[in-house]
Formats: structure tokens, sequence, C-alpha cells
């Protein structure tokens, strides 16, 4: 039986999605509309006369306003599909429903790294983290040196990893970029997938290593050391002193093995990128089902990329635990309107390229599909940008829209895994967090099937309910979280992609 070409979310709405590409002319009996224009994949067709300035209506919320007379059958796009501000009800608190946790003894499981403070990695790696880029290339030497073959003689060290930045020098010494800077590196050191970790200096940087200790409260032992390149001698000194520092640490690092843990200690980062006009039908929503289910077990899921959630900031204002946390999300998005005010950046309106070609006409469109993410839960929490996340359940933390910088932040908090969903196809990876990604449609999967994880393109194919897809992301986090690895692991794809916010003054 040939397919619906397209798919219907509500009788209430007034387009609907190109499963295929349409062709001008076709007839689309489902809606008793005949495409007047060429209606590519994942693009919109309105399926009612919108009177100009009407709403326009998908996920059963406005996206938009008509910016023509739209007759049924016409493609709806950014040239005719209009932002514009409207009055929103922010709710606070109103739709809050507490999690019905599953008692201990039902909670899923999965084989995990228990470290000293309670909590529990997937992965177990030693790091090397810089303070300035200045040490950049005798962190990447150092690293470079503990290939596979020295290291098979620890076989529960998943690798040496180098974090390099390109910060550090030339830019304010105290405030809010130094202090984002401080966060995120004292996130990754003390990482519960960081089983040890060096910092590697050049000595006079205004990242002060003293400084950096003192002020995070880290302290120097067994599985956290130091090298100052000017103290020992240079560059060839510091990468010896180095790799001496790092051999002590890898049999202290090896002796720690995988036990059975429970799946409350898993905190999920939630990302999308190159997302399209079946992100929010398909890979979105599924992964919000398995962080549904993943917060009834007592794991924790961190919503992002704040300018991304721009235009339905009501809808989980609506959702948090109280005002308090509600007002709090708001704080920040006011926050990113006067920090963007006047630039040429989405959350004026105009998503990216790829986004556009998709089938996402703009950031209200693009910002309901993305927050499906985060599924039906209540929002417990809301969280500065590389803050350890201290709460249980879906969270929030504030995060530029971008891939990397906002990943970084959520592993600075604490999350031990990553999921990512694309519609375009993203070849991101993340350490010492892996990332598992989930292609929102087939084609792309197959076209990309060595960077995709999970093909949620079966929920448009409909072989395979939300529900169902659901279900397998969570069971493969479990498989990951367990040390099955992810395709972006595989390929050794993630050590470029440690990117702390670069706010504030370079000079």
């Amino acid at each position: 039986m040939e397919k619906i070409p397209v798919i219907r979310l509500d009788e209430a709405e007034n387009v609907a999605v190109a499963r295929v590409e349409i062709s001008a002319g076709t007839e689309v009996p489902s809606e008793g509309v005949i495409a007047l224009q060429d209606i590519p994949m994942g693009h919109k067709i309105a399926t009612h006369a919108i009177a100009k300035g009407e709403p326009v209506l998908k996920y059963n919320a406005i996206i938009g306003f008509a910016g023509d007379d739209i007759a049924p059958g016409t493609w709806l796009h950014s040239h005719n599909v209009l932002m514009d501000e409207f009055k929103k009800d922010y709710r606070f608190g109103q739709d809050y429903v507490p999690t019905e946790l599953l008692p201990e003894e039902e909670r899923a499981s999965f084989m995990g790294f228990r470290r000293a403070d309670g909590r529990v990695g997937t992965r177990n790696y030693i790091g090397i983290f810089i303070t300035v880029n200045c040490a950049a290339t005798v962190a990447r030497k150092i690293a470079a040196w503990f290939d596979e073959e020295r290291l098979a003689d620890y076989p529960n060290v998943d690798g040496v990893v180098a974090f390099v930045h390109q910060q550090g020098c030339g830019m304010e010494a105290t405030g809010e970029a130094m202090d984002l800077l401080h966060r995120t590196l004292a996130g990754y050191i003390r990482h519960p997938n960081i089983a040890g970790a060096l910092v590697c200096s050049l000595g006079c940087e205004r990242n002060n290593l003293q400084r950096l200790f003192e002020g995070a409260s880290l302290e120097a032992g067994k599985l956290l050391k130091t090298v100052v390149m000017q103290d020992v001698g240079g560059t060839v000194a510091a990468i010896e002193a180095g790799k001496a520092q790092i051999r002590q640490m890898l049999e202290e690092a090896n002796a720690i093995e995988r036990t059975p843990c429970s799946a409350e200690h898993i905190m999920i980062g939630l990302q999308c990128g190159g997302s399209d006009g079946f992100s929010g039908l398909s890979a979105n929503p599924a992964l919000g089902k398995a962080m549904d289910i993943l917060v009834r077990h007592g794991g924790t899921a961190i919503l992002s990329e704040t300018p991304e959630l721009y235009g339905i900031e009501h809808t989980l204002t609506a959702r948090a635990r109280n005002e308090e946390v509600g007002r709090k999300f708001l704080e920040r998005i006011n926050w990113w309107l006067e920090y963007t005010d006047g630039k040429d950046v989405q959350m004026q309106g105009v998503v990216g390229p790829g986004n556009r070609q998709g089938g996402l006409a703009n950031v209200i469109e693009k910002a309901l599909g993305g927050s499906k993410k985060g599924g039906s839960t209540g929002i417990e929490g809301v969280f500065t940008y590389a803050e350890p996340v201290t709460a249980k359940g879906l969270v929030i933390m504030d995060t530029p829209g971008y891939d990397p910088v906002a990943a970084t932040g959520q592993i600075a908090g604490g999350a031990n895994l990553i999921c990512f969903t694309t519609g375009r196809g993203s070849c991101f990876g993340s350490y010492p967090a892996p990332t598992i990604k989930l292609a929102t449609n087939t084609p792309m999967y197959e076209r990309m099937a060595g960077d995709m994880d999970i093909n949620c393109g079966a929920i448009i194919d409909g072989t395979k309910t939300l529900d169902e897809m659901g279900q397998e992301i969570f069971e493969d986090i479990l498989a990951v979280a367990g040390g099955k690895k992810s395709k972006s692991e595989a390929l050794g794809v993630g050590e470029e992609e440690f990117a702390p916010w670069p706010i504030g003054v370079t000079g």
C-alpha cells in the first residue's frame, strides 16, 4: 500500500509535513488538497486557507504568522511564515508533574566505574588539561605518546586524552569569562569519567594555575598532577615530565573496574545539530520518550542551547517545579535577548542554512521541535554554564546553541553521556563522555551510517512507534554507558570538540 505523502500531527493544525518530496500538482487525498508548488521532503504544506496575519500552527502551537493570504496546498516556509511577537502566558509551575520514580529494586542497571565521591563514570580516561593555549602542544604530544600499544597493559583505561582550548591569557583576569573557564576546567578534571588528570601550565598566564586550583578547591595528589613549563625547563622537559606523571597514574586508574550500577547514575546531555523538518517528529520526541524512562529510573537529562529554546520559553516555565525555577530560566532568556540584540544570529529569527534547507522556517519552529528532547517530565532546576548539576530528573543548563560549546558545558556539569539528534547529518563526538547520534530520517541514516548510531527515521517510515523507538534508545544508552562504543567513539571523534564558551573580551 502506498504511504500517505504527508504527516499530520494534530487535527487543529493548518499544516502537514511532507514525508517525501511532493511535486506540484500532486493530490494529497488525506488532506483533500493539491500541491500548488513542489514541496521538499520535511517541509510544510498548507492544509487550510490561512489569511494574512493569522497564525500558522504546527505541534498545535504557533510557529509564525502568514505573510500573505495562503491557499490550501501552498508550500510554507521562511518566505511566507513570518515571526512576530505574541502574548505569552508563562504560567509558572502550573503544568509541573512530579516524576513517579520506580522503586530502587526495579531500576535498570549498567556496568559503570564507581568513584570515591559516589558518582559513577561510563568511561575511565586520564585527561590532560591546559590552563592556557601556550601549553597546547605539550598536552597533545604527551597524549599522543600513550598510544594503543603503550596502553595495552592497562585494559581498564579507555585512553589518555588532551583537552586543548584557545583561552587562558589575553582575557580579563577576573569576571565572567574567567569564571566560565575555571568552572569548565574544574568540571572536567573532577568528571566521573576522568580517573586521573594532568594540568599543564606555561607559568605566566592570566589563568594562573594556583588560583585555578584554589578557586575550584582542587588539590594535587596521586591522581591529579601538574607540570609548569617555565619551571621544568621548557617544551621538551615538560613533555617528559608529563609522561612520567601519567605513567604513575596509569596503575591507579587501571585498578578501577566496571561494576553493576543503577541507571540513576546516568546523566545525559541532550543535543541537536543540523536539524530538519523531521527532527521534531521523530528523533527529538523519541529521545524525549527515552528521557522520560531514564528519569523514572532516577537518572538526569540536561536540556540546553538556550537561544534555541527562545519563542517557546512559556511552555517550559509552565513545566518548572516552581515559580523560582521558571523565573531563573526566563532571566537567562532575557540575558540572551540583550546579548544578541541587533546581531545576525538565529535568536533574532533566522535559522541556519541547513535548518532552512531541511524545512525549518524560523527559530520558533526549531525550538518547538528541539524542546521535545526533554520529554514530558517536570523541570527540576536551571543551571548556569558548566555549573555542577546537582538535581535529578529533567533540568535546563544555560548554554549557547553551538553544539561543541553547549556539550562542553553539559559535560563539565557532570553529563556522562551525550545524546545528539540530527537531520542533516552531524559528525559530532565528545570526550570523556561518549556521544550517541540519532538520525531523524532513513535516507540520511543510510547515507551516513558510519556516523549514526540509531535510525529514528523508522518513525517517519511508519515501521516503529515513538514509544518503541524511545525504549530502543534507552536500551542503547544502557549499553553505551556500560562500555559499548558509539560510532563517533569508534572513529576517535571528540578530542577537538572540547570547546569552553569563549565569552568576554580578548585583548
